[in-house]
């Protein structure tokens, strides 16, 4: 069950969602409008190998704005910590920049369960597209679960409040 901006609203209030910081302004009818942070990566492999780790460049991102190219991968995080004990969050794209030709969290929509913190943010652009620090880049819902919810994520990239590169070389590296 996806809960609506009222019951997204009232769970801050009792403390069940975290979103710091919060604007009231941003509250949709079912789910909350996330903006985008000042930092900004580029993946920078000539070819990405799942195997090795990923070479990142961090861009100048600043109010004057950054414009994505096209068959380039960016990662970004969004401006507020977001997370619940209680709810699972999902984070989407703006319909309103997908039809500017800007794809977010094409693959990586689900969150986990106790997880709380600045989420990173997959960004590709199908045609150059020009993004600000602070824009409206995406909405975050909160779904309602089932069973026992002591279970927390405590993944590979728990912790992380800035952009994080993939950490899948891991797995086939044993590191």
């Amino acid at each position: 069950m996806i809960l609506t901006g009222y019951e997204i609203h009232r769970n801050i209030k009792n403390g069940n969602i975290h979103i710091s910081p919060f604007d009231e302004n941003l509250l949709n009818t079912a789910s909350y409008d996330y903006r985008l942070d000042y930092q900004l990566l580029e993946i920078d492999d000539a070819v990405v190998d799942p195997k090795r780790r990923t070479v990142h460049r961090e861009l100048p991102f600043t109010d004057d704005g950054y414009v994505l190219s096209p068959y380039k991968t960016y990662l970004a995080n969004t401006y507020e910590e977001i997370g619940s004990n209680h709810f699972v969050p999902s984070l989407i794209g703006k319909s309103s920049l997908g039809r500017l030709g800007l794809f977010l969290q094409i693959t990586a929509d689900l969150g986990n369960l106790g997880a709380i913190h600045k989420w990173t943010l997959e960004l590709k652009a199908v045609q150059p597209v020009k993004i600000y620090p602070l824009m409206r880049i995406g909405q975050v819902t909160f779904w309602d679960t089932q069973g026992d919810k002591n279970m927390r994520y405590d993944g590979k990239y728990a912790g992380f409040s800035s952009a994080k590169s993939s950490e899948i070389y891991k797995e086939f590296t044993g590191e």
